[in-house]
């Protein structure tokens, strides 16, 4: 049974929408310490309003500093106050969303720092050091109930692994050495059975874990391309604006009319967006926590964000498209012979087939009339190999039963007995390829008798998915090793645009250059060694936990539940996050014109009379007017720092669709909101002023 991610919270955290009470304290803490200059020079618009507390914090001890003024100690010292409240708000929303990346942090680190090794030496004697200690290369002995203190490769020895601390798969895993996939270990998870050798494969501060804590750590996360070009835009604009500003003051001056700094500090912050300049980094802490909790790990927004653009997603047919383990549909003899007996020879002919296909075989046949028979127990079973490309049953009475390949049993009967190959086979087989499924042939002493139909099964809703990515305009593109007419079928019945049969790993990555050569932003899911190429070239490359380091290091995007069918959710993600950014920047933007109508006919109205017919709110007076504009400039973070960790809903649909959906909800509501927000507000300072 699948569950969140293991690293979770607090047991009240869901009666806060997720966040603790302890996350809630932890996070007023941290909002404050971020009025550090050296952490507000990072948000160029949230340090304006912090310089502009600064001017008219030092106005409030001395109204005159900066020549005459009407403004008192006390009006300067509550415009102060709603600036610094503004810029903690802003604080306060960064810190919530690194909340619950600091809280997995801690926890993983408090397990890297306790753990111990079991060290081998070279005379196979061990002695017990600290894991830090460790170097590459050196072999350990895990016993069990004991935690894997390191990253490692299994060179020795066969146990189950509980790595629900990882994955929050309760079920343990079986790791051993020799197999690509399963002898790859981490640090942290537990030894439930027997014991494992061990080869340490990365050092001290770069194991998964190491990775893990440095990639929840909101604090220390990159900025992605577009949050960066939407930064400098939002320095630009705000330079700008402080220019103009600035300026202000000779036009004020030439009209006589007396500005207060605390008003032209006002106005700055009215002008510049600090909405969206307040969120903005909020918004990609918070899509690289919704990540988080949906059991993938991302090395950076960067990964996410790319998501969100991706044109062409590469999807292997098994495990992704395909529930991975194909089942027995149907059975065909051939002219001559009966379906009874084909039945009861295909029971027997899988016998000693331990693979999923051929237990589904057995059940099956078994539901058709097959049954067992009692001399089965003394029979001997002859295994699938790749030469042979078949598997059977060796029965006491004689009878030798082989299934398998169709082309492969036609060899053999021919070969071994110099029997006739009925004439319907090829038809029979053919009709079962067309329908996407894969024959098997079944023969009896050299006689075959009918075909097994073996049929992909498709994942739950794949189809209504692709038709959902196609609506955003992303081609799906399915890569598989079966024959042309099998991969068509399942192309066609899974709704996706395009299919690579007989698919070689070099060829993914032929896939991905093409696609990329045409400007394609590509994504695909891969676990093994040979797709690590393919992983590293692709823009957003999904590694399984499962899957092999070299896997795992060439991926962006580690997905802890191992289930590849998660890069879809993955692009939904992705662009949610975007969304989200350019939701609230249009809001923003919209937000600041009423604020405009709202401060400037206020500040020139005496010298300038006519400017009144602007004050359409009907605001009562001009220090009521700023003040309004300056206390909803503030609470309207708070109020919007709810979407901006959960994220604007998206809805499948084009890209012109969302940008007009957007634009009527975010744009119109942008603007409406402040004209009632700041009558509201300003009705409330007329009752106390």
């Amino acid at each position: 049974m699948k569950t969140t991610f293991a690293l979770t919270l607090p047991s009240d955290a869901a009666k806060h929408g997720g966040y603790s009470t302890a996350l809630f304290q932890r996070a007023l803490i941290d909002s404050l310490k971020k009025f550090d200059p050296r952490v507000q020079i990072r948000n160029p618009v949230m340090f304006v309003v912090w310089i502009g507390a600064c001017i008219t914090a030092a106005l409030t001890v001395d109204p005159l500093l900066f020549g005459p003024s009407h403004a008192s100690s006390g009006y300067n010292g509550i415009v102060t106050l709603i600036l610094l409240i503004t810029v903690w708000f802003a604080n306060l929303a960064e810190a919530l969303a690194e909340g619950r990346g600091k809280a997995k942090a801690s926890s993983l680190r408090h397990t890297t720092t306790t753990l111990s090794a079991r060290k081998i030496l070279a005379d196979n004697t061990w002695v017990t050091i600290s894991a830090i200690d460790l170097k590459l290369g050196d072999r350990l002995r895990v016993e069990k109930e004991e935690l894997i203190p390191i990253d490692g490769e299994v060179v020795e020895g066969v146990a189950y692994v509980d790595e629900s601390m990882i994955t929050g798969e309760s079920a343990p895993v079986i790791k051993q050495s020799g197999s690509d996939l399963a002898s790859s270990v981490t640090g942290g998870t537990r030894v439930l059975s027997d014991f494992l050798i061990v080869k340490v494969t990365a050092l001290p501060g770069n194991t998964f874990l190491d990775r893990m804590i440095r990639l929840v750590e909101g604090a220390k996360r990159q900025k992605t391309p577009n949050e960066i070009a939407l930064t400098v835009l939002l320095s630009v604009l705000t330079l700008i604006f402080v220019i103009v500003v600035a300026a202000i003051a000779p036009v004020a001056s030439y009209l006589h009319a007396q500005i207060n700094v605390a008003d032209l500090v006002a106005l700055i912050v009215a002008l510049i967006p600090t909405t969206i300049g307040a969120l903005l980094s909020t918004i990609g802490i918070a899509g690289i926590d919704r990540t988080m909790r949906f059991n993938m790990l991302a090395t950076s927004g960067k990964a996410i964000e790319a998501a969100g653009d991706v044109n062409t997603l590469i999807l292997d047919k098994t495990g992704t498209i395909t529930i991975g383990n194909r089942q027995a549909t149907a059975c065909l003899a051939v002219a001559g012979q009966s379906q009874q007996s084909l039945l009861q020879a295909a029971y027997l002919g899988s016998l000693f087939d331990s693979t999923p296909e051929g237990q589904s075989t057995i059940a099956y046949v078994t539901q058709q009339g097959a049954s067992a028979e009692p001399q089965q127990e003394q029979a001997v079973g002859t295994d699938f190999s790749a030469e042979t490309r078949m598997s059977g049953t060796d029965m006491p009475d004689g009878r030798i039963i082989r299934k398998g390949a169709v082309d492969a049993v036609i060899k053999y009967v021919q070969r071994t007995y110099n029997t006739d190959i009925p004439p319907d086979l090829h038809a029979l087989a053919e009709s079962v390829a067309l329908r996407g499924a894969t024959p098997l042939a079944v023969a009896v002493n050299g006689k075959i008798l009918g075909i097994i139909a073996l049929s992909d099964v498709l994942k739950s809703g794949i189809r209504e998915r692709a038709i959902q990515l196609r609506e955003m305009g992303i081609r799906t593109v399915m890569v598989t090793g079966d024959n042309p007419t099998t991969a068509s079928v399942i192309a066609a019945e899974a709704g996706l645009d395009n299919y690579i049969a007989e698919a070689k790993p070099e060829d993914k990555l032929k896939l991905i250059r093409k696609e990329q050569a045409l400007g394609r932003l590509v994504a695909m899911s891969g676990d093994g060694t040979n797709d690590a190429p393919a992983l590293a070239q692709a823009d957003v490359g999904v590694a399984m936990y499962t899957g092999t380091m070299p896997a795992k290091e060439a991926s962006n995007i580690i997905d802890l539940d191992s289930d590849p069918t998660k890069l879809l959710e993955l692009v939904s993600i992705g662009k949610q996050m975007l969304i989200t950014r350019g939701a609230l920047t249009t809001f923003s933007i919209a937000n600041d014109v009423a604020k405009y109508f709202a401060i400037l006919p206020e500040l020139f109205i005496v010298a300038l009379p006519g400017l009144s017919h602007l004050n359409i709110m009907g605001l009562s007076t001009p220090q009521s007017a700023i003040l309004s504009a300056l206390i909803f400039n503030a609470l309207i973070i708070p109020a919007l720092i709810p979407l901006a960790l959960r994220g604007v809903r998206f809805i499948p649909t084009s890209a012109e669709a969302m940008f007009y959906r957007n634009l009527m909800i975010y744009g119109i509501g942008g603007l409406a909101a402040p004209f009632l927000g700041i009558k509201l507000i300003d009705l409330c300072l007329s009752l106390v002023m």
